[in-house]
């Protein structure tokens, strides 16, 4: 890591009032100089919480749109205008407002990973880890279109039963990882809990021995008896795994679960980012609204812990 460069960065982020969020996918060195890691919902709902004038979201454009959403009064940035997510770019609003067309009385719900224009015209928001939780508590006469990822939808209607249509997104870099991947892995460390994002496909899922968003692999990793895990998802969160656990280990599923776009970010593009208040992102205040209802409502039909 340059410590000039992380040097110059604090110095800035105290003059601009600025707190710097990093997705758990994020490079390890811009995962060390952030305030915040976790996942994208999480990170902004903590920065919403901070007297910060200006948010530096190290992670990818939903991400950031979810921020300013959540946080209007405060200038959002993406050190990186080309940091897209290719499963929240596979349905457009235009998309969504069809498929409703043609099932009227069904409610929407999209995962966090899509478009502030898509969570627009959904009724419910949810992430990896709640979405069984809150299809459950939806009311039970009811479809439920589920958009854009078809793999975390199938997860969630085996998971529920319900009646679900689902939207033929999918995330690539999930994807790529195999359940030959996991069958290796397993061979090679035999003692080792495989943990798997469910936005992977279905044979992955099934030879999992857990399903959970990176939070709560992080979590279930600090409770856990065991000492070794297989991870099954972008392989950024090693990282965070073991900064938080170094007495135990963790293994990728294989050579293949890297994120191009969540590379994108460098120290380099957080410094820019900092002295040019580049890129701001913002959310147009019809959509911000429509969006910000989408996300209550999540919050509101979860049942408290």
């Amino acid at each position: 890591m340059d410590l000039s460069l992380v040097d110059k960065i604090q110095e800035l982020k105290k003059q601009r009032k600025a707190v710097i969020l990093a997705h758990n996918y994020q490079p390890g060195e811009i995962q060390d100089i952030a305030d915040f890691t976790g996942d994208s919902l999480g990170l902004s709902i903590e920065a919403s919480k901070t007297d910060a004038d200006v948010i530096i979201f190290c992670g990818v454009l939903f991400m950031a749109e979810t921020a300013s959403i959540l946080s209007p009064g405060k200038t959002v940035l993406l050190p990186d205008k080309h940091a897209g997510c290719p499963m929240a770019d596979m349905i457009t609003a235009a998309q969504l407002e069809a498929l409703k067309a043609q099932h009227p009385q069904a409610l929407v719900v999209c995962y966090v990973n899509s478009s502030a224009d898509v969570k627009a015209l959904s009724d419910y928001c949810c992430t990896s880890s709640n979405a069984v939780k809150l299809v459950n508590n939806l009311p039970k006469d009811k479809k439920i279109i589920f958009v854009p990822d078809q793999h975390l939808g199938k997860f969630v209607q085996e998971q529920t039963g319900r009646d679900m249509i689902l939207w033929p997104g999918f995330c690539p870099t999930h994807m790529r990882i195999l359940a030959e991947d996991i069958k290796t892995a397993r061979k090679a460390h035999p003692e080792a809990l495989v943990l798997a994002h469910p936005e992977c496909g279905p044979q992955v899922r099934a030879a999992a021995d857990a399903l959970l968003s990176t939070s709560q692999m992080i979590t279930l990793a600090g409770k856990s008896d065991k000492k070794e895990f297989i991870i099954a998802t972008e392989e950024g969160i090693l990282h965070s795994l073991k900064k938080r656990h170094p007495d135990k280990k963790f293994y990728s599923a294989g050579d293949k679960a890297v994120c191009p776009n969540m590379k994108k970010i460098t120290l380099e593009k957080v410094l820019w980012s900092l002295q040019d208040m580049r890129y701001v992102i913002s959310v147009p205040q019809a959509i911000r609204v429509r969006a910000r209802r989408a996300l209550d409502r999540m919050i509101e039909v979860l049942p408290e812990k």
